[in-house]
């Protein structure tokens, strides 16, 4: 599992401009079951999106594709998490 931090950088003034594009990049990931959960990082720092089990290159070439990322609004940060135990609802994230 991986969880990906979009953190504002310096071109933050322009997320208004390319938001539209953000959330329909953040829906395809959702339809292409890659992403199965955003959030935002509070108070107003950027945001998260969890990916499942996938190989790390195919993450890392998702988020190169968000209009975020690159326009530099967003910095990111990939962290890599071996689930080990879950609740029932998410065992599909164990490696």
């Amino acid at each position: 599992m991986y969880v990906v931090l979009l953190k504002f950088a310096e071109n933050k003034s322009k997320a208004p401009e390319f938001m539209a594009e953000h959330k329909e990049w953040i829906k395809k990931g959702i339809d292409d079951n890659l992403i199965f959960l955003v959030g935002s990082l509070t108070p107003n720092l950027g945001g998260t999106v969890f990916f499942g089990n996938l190989p790390r290159e195919n993450v890392e070439e998702y988020v190169s594709k968000d209009p975020f990322v690159q326009q530099n609004i967003v910095k990111t940060e990939i962290i890599e998490i071996a689930v080990n135990k879950t609740i029932k609802e998410l065992e599909f994230l164990q490696s």
